[in-house]
């Protein structure tokens, strides 16, 4: 791919008012330079995993969760010194939910907590671009491309950067920058290896996804 600009309709909903469609323009990509892209740290909070295992194998998700953050951090300290913008979501949970608002368990953890001049995203659903700011906070600051990171695997990770790719960014996912609770048929890390292979190479026009794990992923 070789330099032009593509245009690609987006539709923004304000907090109140009609929904409005506006025109957002992205350099091309393949070749883009770094200054062009964003760390997004999708939903690490206190309780994203809570109750999301066994008794028996919570331990174990606790565990994984915890060496997933700690290479979050790291690539975020990265991140920091390359001047990168970095962007956290945070989920709103309503009542009783574990997230709930205002709860220990909605706030972001402390390894991953925002530094000076770092956006937070607020919101409700699985896909972070959904009824929220963030496309503009990215559009701002002309960005083009993702690395992705959070939780969890199946919902808001896989959303998040399925939507961002037909948005016409470019994403790489953090291989083992992402993490998930077992479901009734599969365990936290099967989640996570289907989800590396299924979205390696996904594409959205010329707008692809790359999996790389951390150790492999720099910002400068």
């Amino acid at each position: 791919m070789s330099g032009g600009f593509r245009s690609i309709m987006r539709v923004t909903r304000p907090l109140c008012g009609h929904v409005k469609a506006t025109e957002a323009r992205h350099p091309a990509t393949e070749t883009a330079p770094e200054m062009t892209k964003a760390f997004l740290i999708i939903d690490v909070q206190n309780a994203i995993l809570s109750g999301k295992a066994s008794p028996e194998r919570q331990p174990r998700i606790d565990a994984a969760l915890d060496e997933t953050v700690a290479r979050l951090a790291a690539l975020q300290e990265k991140a920091r010194q390359a001047g990168v913008p970095i962007v956290l979501v945070q989920h709103d949970g309503g009542d009783g939910h574990r997230l709930a608002v205002g709860t220990p368990g909605w706030a972001l953890r402390e390894e991953i907590a925002p530094g000076q001049g770092e956006i937070v995203v607020r919101k409700k659903s699985a896909d972070s671009f959904f009824e929220t700011d963030l496309a503009e906070r990215l559009d701002e600051r002309s960005v083009t491309h993702l690395v992705i990171g959070g939780c969890m695997s199946q919902f808001c990770v896989d959303t998040t950067v399925r939507r961002a790719v037909s948005l016409g960014y470019d994403v790489t996912l953090v291989a083992d920058g992402h993490m998930t609770g077992d479901t009734a048929t599969l365990t936290f890390s099967k989640i996570i290896a289907h989800h590396n292979e299924t979205l390696d190479g996904f594409d959205a026009g010329k707008a692809t996804v790359a999996i790389r794990p951390a150790a492999n992923i720099a910002f400068s």
